[in-house]
């Protein structure tokens, strides 16, 4: 057999009131009798007893019965089986799994540290019983090396001065880097009847060993993006005052004192710092 089968077993509470029936009956027979013979019941009622399963919710019991799978008790109660069964427990309530920080290296090469949140249950008790050795150490094995394969597929993040253009990133695209890993840790654990119900990054950074020269490459990135700006802007605005000089003939300036005047501007507007204004009380040529 290689699928799970679920059973439902005799009701406990009736197997209990027997198992002390016996029990307490016998030893209650054996006191007024004076006859050995009513050990057997004494014996009985305990035989009988180690056959009580207590199922909680969102839990389970396997049973075997040497070394052949019977089936597995999921709803919960109390119940009676065969006191010979072998009875493992496998829980089916959703756990957490928060994975140790990696250092591995994204589809540039770079050396990245990234965790992976996991969030998964128990759906077929046979395969996580029977299929692998230990589905809880499969769990953790399987995501450390699903979350190594998902950041050599992708880069850390874009970089535009190297011409690298990446539709997904792994610092940008949660959404879709989420999915991926979410379908890359479904596939390896679906052999152990494992369903995946989230799976996330839970830490993204540079190895330390670059993150300084990651992070002034960021920051020189913003900066030149900034200034792009403001050079931008800069030059509508000095061709929008020429313009309107121009057209309301405020002041007739010749080629030089254009060029003085855009030179001027640009200094103010593309500067840093305020500008410290110098007031002419004079001519224009003085």
């Amino acid at each position: 057999m290689t699928n799970e089968k679920t059973i439902t077993p005799i009701n406990g509470y009736l197997m209990l009131f027997i198992c002390l029936l016996f029990f307490f009956g016998g030893i209650a027979a054996l006191v007024n009798e004076q006859s050995l013979w009513f050990l057997l019941a004494v014996f009985l009622g305990l035989f009988l007893f180690f056959g009580i399963v207590l199922v909680n919710p969102n839990s389970s019991r396997v049973l075997l019965l040497f070394g052949k799978y019977v089936g597995t008790i999921k709803k919960n109660g109390l119940y009676w089986v065969n006191p010979l069964y072998t009875k493992k427990k496998i829980s089916l309530r959703a756990s957490n799994f928060d994975s140790e920080r990696l250092k591995v290296n994204d589809k540039l090469g770079n050396p990245v540290m990234i965790s992976t949140i996991l969030v998964w249950r128990v759906t077929d008790t046979y395969k996580a019983a029977f299929d692998v050795d230990d589905y809880k150490n499969f769990v953790r094995v399987q995501t450390d090396a699903a979350v190594r394969k998902l950041a050599s597929m992708y880069p850390y993040d874009n970089f535009a001065d190297e011409g690298i253009e990446e539709d997904i990133t792994l610092r940008s695209s949660v959404n879709e880097v989420s999915e991926a890993l979410e379908k890359e840790i479904q596939d390896r654990l679906e052999m152990a009847g494992i369903e995946v119900l989230e799976a996330r990054i839970g830490y993204l950074a540079y190895a330390q060993e670059i993150a300084n020269a990651m992070l002034k490459r960021q920051q020189a990135t913003a900066i030149v993006a900034a200034r792009h700006k403001i050079v931008e802007g800069a030059v509508s605005m000095v061709e929008m005052a020429l313009e309107e000089l121009n057209k309301k003939e405020v002041v007739e300036l010749d080629e030089e004192r254009k060029s003085a005047m855009v030179s001027n501007l640009m200094v103010v507007l593309c500067s840093d710092k305020d500008a410290a204004p110098i007031v002419n009380t004079g001519t224009l040529n003085h």
